[in-house]
């Protein structure tokens, strides 16, 4: 049974998204703020977090900067729950390590599939194995990646696109294909999803980024040797 932690400070929102939650089969914890969030995670360890932007005494990106900090934090999954509709505000939340969001209101439906799709990423491939392309090398059972020796934190979000792109090396993996096998979604034209992770992606690799190369307009694609700087 998954457990959730659910950080918001609006206990009626709480209540209803338990009762959606525990109709689907989860467990739920719940806390107010971000403070509260993080000592309920060390006495618990939850599979994904449903986390609200604006709280009193630590925000939403104060915590979800704590929880991609902590090694012991670093791989859950995150959906940030916001009522801004800034794009600025949703790209910091990606910048900083979050799988997806939601704005405020959304339908308990979307939110259900949402989180259901990153808990799917945190799960085996179904493949066992190591995957080696270059100087990448995947665990695909324990979802690692190792450059070269260097072991580099992966969320569970990030490791499922370096794996589709490893595996298509030398082909363009076009944009609506990466966000519906990554994250599910049907329609692209909105979205900065892909980019801010593929940004952050390059900055967690750092000298290894030029394997990631930008095809504007079209997608990205892997090579196992270096095509020059990486565009963001």
């Amino acid at each position: 049974m998954p457990r959730i932690l659910v950080v918001d400070d609006e206990p009626d929102l709480v209540e209803l998204l338990t009762y959606n939650l525990e109709k689907e089969g989860h467990s739920v914890l719940s806390a107010s703020d971000g403070q509260d969030a993080l000592r309920s995670m060390e006495g618990s360890r939850p599979d994904a977090v449903l986390l609200d932007l604006m709280m009193p005494n630590m925000d939403g990106f104060q915590t979800l900067t704590e929880i991609r900090g902590r090694s012991g934090f670093a791989g859950i999954p995150v959906i940030m729950l916001t009522a801004r509709g800034a794009v600025e505000d949703r790209i910091k939340g990606l910048e900083l390590g979050a799988d997806d969001y939601l704005a405020k209101p959304f339908s308990a439906k979307e939110l259900i599939l949402r989180l259901d799709a990153v808990l799917r990423r945190t799960e085996s491939t179904g493949v066992s194995g190591v995957l080696e392309v270059g100087p990448f090398r995947l665990d695909r059972e324990a979802l690692r990646l190792d450059l070269e020796g260097q072991l580099v934190e992966l969320t569970a979000t990030e490791f499922k696109l370096v794996l589709l792109l490893m595996q298509n090396e030398g082909e363009v993996q076009g944009r609506d294909y990466l966000l519906r096998e990554v994250w599910g979604y049907k329609d692209s034209t909105l979205t900065r999803t892909l980019d801010t992770h593929i940004k952050r992606l390059r900055e967690k690799i750092g000298e290894y980024a030029d394997h990631i190369t930008t095809m504007r307009g079209v997608g990205y694609v892997f090579h196992a040797e270096p095509e020059g700087e990486g565009d963001e």
